[in-house]
């Protein structure tokens, strides 16, 4: 491939950021929970429970989604899930009862979320093997920022239109901006090899392309899997428990407590792009290892000392900051070790962790009298996956 055509892959960079972006306004979710209890006087925590429905039907559709877009391309499949997103968003607008919004919010707009957050990541892996950390980065660092960029988009519709309209509005925003971004997603011819660029010699059988039967059927696939699960438990911990950590472990007032909802949102995406060139660098592994010492130190601090308001903001940004190097890292990881042909399917299904961290995390949090206790839970767990890391250092062979 010439040098001109090259140069073309960052194209697919800027459309899959546009629907990441779009994507990731999901973590913004917080923001429609006041407005649906005052409007219709649901009880918070069944309000509450429809991120969590969101993120784990997102989770579960990656896998799907990430099997079509394997075989058919990453075009059409993005942009289905911008249309799934749209509709569902929009069918949210007519929600009177939480039923209706679990299905319209949480079951078609999460399955629209999934099915197009699969195609950006495995098509840049596939355009960039010469930097797979950063681009990953890049990718995901979108999806981490898209609540940073519709925060103000989303309070300035509550504030003129109501919640109802507001989902109306997004639901035809996210549409056409997801269904843009899908049409620069296409994958690089067979063979592929960027300009200046010479693979890394591999071991016979090492670095081939694995089927999802094959990667089940590898050792290293079940410990990625579970510390993937107890860094996104800690991570989501966090991420969601900000404000609540701030007003009852610091006394902070409401308004103060959120600011730790931004800060950790900015060190989050900074951290998907950090961790991600790093891991060029360093190795996946060693940058992994890391990680999960520093998280396990914070979540410790965190169940033991006295926080003031410089301590909290530090170490829920450290959280934060090591949470977005987790979603940057296990993609890279997934091409690396089983292949980039299936990656789309292969880390739909470590991508599972993550929605079952959303559903854990928060389990962990409510069953213990005290948050403290749950943070040095979450400490024990990122111990145990800084541990588990030293056992999946050797990639796996096809013939293992």
């Amino acid at each position: 491939m010439n040098q001109e055509k090259t140069k073309n892959r960052w194209i697919v960079v800027f459309g899959a950021v546009l629907i990441q972006l779009c994507l990731g306004a999901v973590y913004a979710w917080s923001l429609f929970n006041q407005p649906l209890i005052e409007k219709f006087g649901w009880q918070a925590a069944d309000v509450v429970f429809t991120f969590s429905v969101t993120i784990m039907v997102f989770s579960i559709f990656t896998i799907i989604a990430g099997k079509i877009q394997d075989k058919i391309g990453p075009r059409w499949v993005a942009t289905a899930g911008g249309i799934l997103l749209g509709i569902g968003l929009m069918l949210s607008s007519q929600a009177t009862s939480i039923m209706q919004l679990y299905l319209f919010y949480g079951l078609i707009g999460g399955a629209g979320i999934g099915t197009a957050y699969v195609c950006p990541l495995a098509t840049c892996l596939k355009w960039f093997p010469d930097m797979r950390g950063l681009i990953s980065g890049i990718a995901v660092a979108g999806f981490g920022a898209g609540a940073l960029l519709f925060k103000p988009v989303i309070l300035s519709f509550l504030g003129s239109y109501g919640v109802s309209q507001t989902f109306f509005i997004l639901g035809i925003i996210y549409l056409v901006a997801v269904v843009i971004g899908a049409q620069f997603l296409v994958v690089p011819p067979a063979g592929y090899v960027p300009a200046g660029w010479t693979p890394p010699v591999a071991a016979s059988g090492q670095g081939a392309d694995f089927s999802t039967g094959e990667m089940l059927k590898t050792f290293q696939f079940y410990v990625l899997w579970i510390m993937y699960l107890f860094g996104c438990t800690a991570g989501l911990m966090v991420i969601g428990l900000a404000k609540d950590i701030g007003t009852n472990l610091v006394q902070l007032d409401a308004a103060t407590a959120a600011n730790a909802v931004v800060v950790v949102a900015i060190f989050n995406a900074a951290g998907r792009i950090i961790w991600g060139t790093l891991s060029d660098k360093l190795g996946r592994m060693n940058s992994l290892l890391v990680m999960y010492i520093l998280a396990a130190g914070a979540m410790f601090a965190m169940s033991s000392i006295t926080m003031n308001y410089g301590s909290f903001l530090g170490l829920c940004s450290l959280i934060g900051f090591c949470f977005g190097g987790f979603l940057a890292l296990f993609p890279s990881i997934t091409a690396d070790y089983y292949g980039t042909k299936n990656v789309g399917s292969n880390y739909g299904i470590i991508f599972v962790a993550y929605g079952s961290a959303a559903i854990v995390g928060p389990m962990i949090a409510t069953s213990m009298s005290q948050l403290t206790g749950a943070f040095l839970i979450a400490a024990i767990l990122c111990a145990v996956a800084a541990v588990m890391s030293l056992l999946v250092r050797r990639a796996p062979q096809l013939n293992d």
